[in-house]
């Protein structure tokens, strides 16, 4: 029987579509619109001194990725939720609060998020498990990038169930913010995510995630109901570790999308939220 094949949703939402020859058979170059504002500390006066409002910058992010993959193949595609993560990066960097960060991202895909993230950031670590040629994907779409890359990036593998290595876990240590979207469709990857993020979190706090999620739902016959299972299992292991640490507290909230919308794509209501924030133990 054939593997089931996927295709996210948001390639029929716009015409991301360019003419652009893809690197790699099978693959196609979209493009991702969005405003780039100036940050908040950057006030410009005219030459008659007078404040000078400017507009937001109309920019793109060239990707180039799959159209639709299977299950475990997932992150060559562009998903919903690296959108939302993105206009929630530009937010928060209008108003200052990445400059000077170093910045982890887990489970990357094409690398789109963390090319929104270097214009921001002190440094970036974009991640993801070398499987189908992703990290070489993610380098290439950094290339395709480098006009509006402001950061260093560094791409590193790093699979959720095998351990780090010497560079890798030098690497977290430094890292302020860490970065996820989409990365919840299986309840083996989901418990894999949270024993990762709970290391993360515990290795020299504090550190903050910012973790896009989008509720995907089925109807089954135990509940009667459609219900988003993947999600559920995140919760509830998240609801297990998050008082279980003895190096660190957490704080877990789940956040308003009530930030400016940059990118184009629809932002669903199942779209969701969380930041979770480790502090050191006094």
């Amino acid at each position: 029987m054939p593997e089931l094949t996927v295709t996210s949703e948001i390639y029929d939402e716009y015409d991301y579509k360019t003419e652009i020859t893809a690197s790699t058979e099978g693959n196609i170059v979209s493009v991702f619109p969005f405003l780039l504002p100036k940050c908040k500390a950057e006030v410009i006066f005219d030459e008659d001194n007078d404040l000078d409002v400017e507009r937001p910058v109309k920019e793109i992010i060239k990707i180039e990725h799959s159209s639709k993959t299977e299950i475990a193949l997932v992150g060559l595609q562009v998903w919903r939720g690296a959108l939302l993560l993105g206009d929630l990066l530009v937010h928060l960097g209008i108003n200052g609060q990445l400059k000077g960060k170093n910045i982890l991202e887990l489970g990357a895909g094409t690398g789109l998020t963390s090319v929104v993230a270097s214009i921001y950031a002190n440094k970036v670590v974009c991640t993801d498990i070398e499987l189908g040629g992703i990290l070489h994907l993610i380098k290439l779409n950094i290339k395709y990038n480098s006009r509006i890359v402001k950061s260093d990036i560094k791409v590193m593998p790093l699979d959720f169930t095998k351990a780090w290595s010497r560079e890798l876990t030098k690497e977290i240590q430094e890292t302020d913010i860490i970065l996820a979207a989409d990365v919840i469709y299986d309840d083996d990857v989901t418990a894999a995510f949270v024993t990762t993020v709970q290391r993360i979190l515990n290795l020299n706090p504090p550190k903050e995630l910012y973790v896009v999620l989008e509720k995907r739902y089925v109807f089954t016959i135990e509940h009667m109901d459609s219900v988003a299972p993947c999600y559920e299992t995140f919760l509830a292991l998240l609801d297990k570790v998050k008082t279980g640490s003895s190096h660190s507290t957490w704080t877990v909230q789940q956040l308003p999308l009530d930030f400016p919308k940059y990118f184009m794509y629809e932002r669903v209501k199942d779209l969701v939220l969380w930041k979770i924030t480790s502090k050191c133990n006094k």
